[in-house]
């Protein structure tokens, strides 16, 4: 994401009607019978209501029996509204999105603006009833509880924990590693959620340094072995963060590993051997279980998207969970099932498209799709379950707009078909596709203007 901001490029500042110039993605005019699941977009640039910042949220209705998306209200602020002038308060670029475990509650994750001493920001908002948002208010209340420079957030699968990645406003080797951080330094941020919530609880010990650059993370539910030597133990969630290059700290082009403890604290597995990515310039990270319910047919595994110099590149790591069997001759040992070791997934890394931004996993853990935002491409891939490779789909790409920033997936599984979003910062527009469930396949794209700049986006 910090990569990505320096790309942001001149946005259009004025658009007319926008059922008028949406083509069949937007349904002006959905019936009460039809069942809808909800898009919500971040736009950074200024929009036709007179906002001079912009920075607002967009609600969509979608249909789940074509796919198109309504649009129900474009200006749900990401700033707070000051009492005084009734008029947003400066805050920043809004940077993702993240929808609490049963999408009662929105929360936002705001950069700040460090050159006028504007402090970044969670800020929360409760989904009415129509599933647009209400009013937005800062989620904490803690001083320096995101330092630094935030660039993305994520939750785990429970909805229990939120964590945020800083990258530091100014690292260097002499002011980093201390605790708790200076905003100088690079840390995860972590708090304690509840469904229906808009207020966020500072975990203890929060922010946690990590005294390298991160640059994307994940999470993934993990129930480790009776076994286990790990210092999280029963049903836990994993989380993974990449680090990519810089001039100040070691270890770069690196993935680390955390068991997420009872209190939401990350505990590092790897302080001494963060894992090497075998491609460099890691920009985005997606932990996949391909795991039926109940069952112990398929695997664990992690992708990472890389952009070396000339085209993207992904990277798979396979988590051992059981011995014998992985990657590697004999598969994985005992101790590394018991460690929650990562082991590299054999093979040449499959191409992508140039720097591969975003990833997403459909809603049966059998298709990978990847963003690329040099190449404005949308990359698909079947995974096989039982060994985390991945296959390029026919055809192996499908074009989206300028700029391509996030996508969300529309997690209800509807014979026939899904949906998969794509948001397009230069060009501002959405791209729908439908998405076949047999094949992994992508078709019928369709588009729609959106108000300027967007970026990140959440579904359900």
């Amino acid at each position: 994401m910090f990569k990505k901001m320096s790309k942001k490029i001149a946005f259009v500042t004025a658009l007319a009607c926008l059922c008028a110039l949406s083509v069949f993605l937007v349904n002006c005019g959905s019936t009460s019978s039809q069942p809808t699941g909800m898009l919500y977009v971040l736009t950074e640039a200024a929009n036709p209501n007179g906002s001079v910042l912009g920075n607002d949220v967009s609600s969509y209705a979608i249909d789940l029996n074509t796919g198109g998306i309504t649009l129900i209200n474009a200006f749900a602020s990401t700033c707070p509204t000051a009492a005084s002038t009734s008029e947003p308060e400066p805050c920043g670029l809004p940077l993702n999105i993240v929808l609490d475990a049963k999408g009662e509650t929105a929360f936002v994750l705001d950069q700040g603006i460090p050159s006028v001493n504007v402090a970044p920001m969670i800020y929360g908002y409760p989904v009415k009833s129509d599933g647009s948002l209400g009013q937005p208010t800062p989620a904490f209340q803690a001083t320096g509880a995101l330092p630094g420079l935030p660039i993305t957030m994520t939750r785990d699968a429970a909805g229990q924990f939120l964590f945020v990645i800083n990258r530091g406003v100014s690292p260097t080797a002499a002011n980093c590693g201390t605790t708790p951080p200076s905003v100088d330094c690079a840390s995860i941020s972590v708090f304690s959620m509840q469904t229906g919530s808009t207020t966020l609880t500072e975990v203890s010990g929060s922010p946690f340094p990590v005294n390298r650059l991160p640059s994307a993370l994940t999470t993934i539910p993990y129930t480790a072995p009776a076994s286990t030597t790990l210092p999280c133990s029963g049903t836990t969630d994993l989380l993974y963060v990449t680090f990519n290059s810089d001039p100040v700290y070691q270890n770069d082009n690196t993935l680390s590993s955390y068991c997420v403890g009872s209190s939401g604290a990350p505990i590092d597995l790897t302080p001494n051997t963060p894992y090497v990515i075998n491609s460099s310039d890691p920009v985005s990270v997606l932990g996949v279980n391909t795991n039926p319910a109940g069952e112990s047919t398929g695997g664990i595994f992690v992708y990472i998207g890389t952009q070396p110099s000339g085209s993207g590149s992904l990277s798979i790591f396979q988590l051992c969970t059981v011995a014998g069997e992985g990657p590697g001759e004999g598969g994985c040992l005992a101790t590394q099932v018991n460690n929650a070791t990562l082991l590299p997934v054999a093979g040449t890394p499959p191409s992508t498209g140039q720097d591969p931004t975003a990833m997403v996993v459909d809603p049966t853990n059998n298709f990978l799709y990847v963003a690329c935002q040099l190449s404005n491409q949308v990359y698909g891939y079947r995974i096989n379950t039982t060994t985390g490779v991945l296959t390029a789909l026919t055809p192996v790409y499908e074009p989206t707009g300028s700029l391509p920033a996030a996508m969300a997936m529309q997690p209800s599984v509807k014979q026939g078909g899904e949906y998969l979003y794509v948001s397009n910062t230069n060009s501002s527009n959405i791209i729908g596709f439908t998405v076949n469930t047999a094949t992994g396949g992508l078709s019928s794209p369709s588009t729609v203007i959106s108000y300027p700049g967007p970026t990140g986006m959440a579904a359900q």
